[in-house]
Order: structure tokens, then sequence, then C-alpha cells
């Protein structure tokens, strides 16, 4: 050990501590909210009235795979990916589109 340097202990724990605050503060908080927006887009289902991400307001017609007909007009449907459903009409937005 050198005078001037710390040792090893003393260089990673610091480092092992920015890394933890990161990971509380950025990655757990993320993660959450990508397990709401799935389990959100898993329980669509038919009749359900919708916004898109882009701003289309419709009522969910058929669910096939990842593509959701929306009814946005008498007889006007429209193809959208499911991950492009926002949130539900009339409440808080599940998905953020500014940051998908």
């Amino acid at each position: 050990m050198s005078p001037e340097g710390g040792s090893l202990l003393q260089m990673v724990v610091p480092l092992a501590m920015v890394f933890a605050i990161f990971y509380f503060i950025v990655i757990v908080p993320n993660k959450r909210q990508q397990k709401k927006v799935q389990e959100f887009l898993d329980n669509l289902k038919e009749n359900d009235r919708v916004i898109t991400t882009s701003g289309f307001y419709g009522q969910i017609t058929r669910i096939n795979g990842d593509k959701v007909q929306l009814q946005i007009a008498d007889k006007v449907r429209i193809d959208v990916s499911r991950a492009a459903i926002g949130g539900y009409q009339g409440q808080p937005p599940v998905v953020d589109s500014a940051n998908p």
C-alpha cells in the first residue's frame, strides 16, 4: 500500500454506493412502471373505451395478438398496435407518450 493511495476497499465502497443509489432511484421505479404498463396491455378487452398514445379516442372492437381494432367513429375502424394504447378514456394515461 502506498502512502498517497487508499486501500482497494476504500475505492470500491463509494463506487458501489453510487451504483446502489442509481439502482434504487432509476432502475427499480422504471421496472415497476414497465410492469404496470404490461399488465394494462394484457388486460385489454373488447368494448373497452381507450385513447391511443397519438390521441385517438375509440372503443376496442377486436383484439388479434398485438393488433387492436378501434372504432373511432360510426362505421370507421382502424387497426393499431396494442402498444399504441395509452390508457382508458377519462383516466390518467398508463403509458407516457413522451417516453414509450
